[in-house]
């Protein structure tokens, strides 16, 4: 893999870093009963009424641990995966997954509960970046193709 290549998944780690980091401050105020001031700025922005919601769990799972799990998986094919040549499709498809799967609940938050979570959008932040690079390493193969 080029230098370009390995600095690209060098960023993708610490984006899937952060958004683990991200993800586990979610979840911890998702089972937090007691109220949050981290990112209450008022009616519109509130991470406790998002992070609490019936939205919140997908089969009973919180959705902060499918994030911090999503981004382990991504964290691990940038890492420990990458010198294999399928690495940078799984990248994209596991990168791609996540970002819907961001979209949805940021449609959620928009249109069903009319409220931001400051938290959630980070992690569509980094998530739309990590498929962003992702897209960038599977184009830089099939040039090399």
């Amino acid at each position: 893999m080029s230098s370009r290549g390995v600095r690209v998944l060098r960023a993708i780690a610490l984006l899937s870093i952060a958004g683990a980091v991200v993800s586990s401050v979610s979840l911890y105020h998702h089972y937090d009963s007691s109220p949050s001031s981290l990112c209450d700025f008022g009616a519109n922005f509130n991470c406790d009424i998002v992070n609490r919601s019936i939205y919140s769990a997908v089969f009973g799972i919180p959705v902060a641990l499918i994030g911090i799990l999503g981004y382990g998986a991504l964290l691990i094919l940038a890492t420990f995966y990458r010198a294999r040549a399928e690495a940078p499709v799984m990248l994209l498809i596991a990168s791609l997954a996540g970002l819907g799967f961001a979209l949805y609940f940021t449609y959620v938050e928009a249109f069903v509960l009319a409220v931001w979570c400051i938290l959630c959008l980070s992690s569509l932040t980094l998530i739309t970046a990590i498929t962003v690079l992702s897209s960038v390493l599977v184009a830089q193969r099939m040039h090399k193709i």
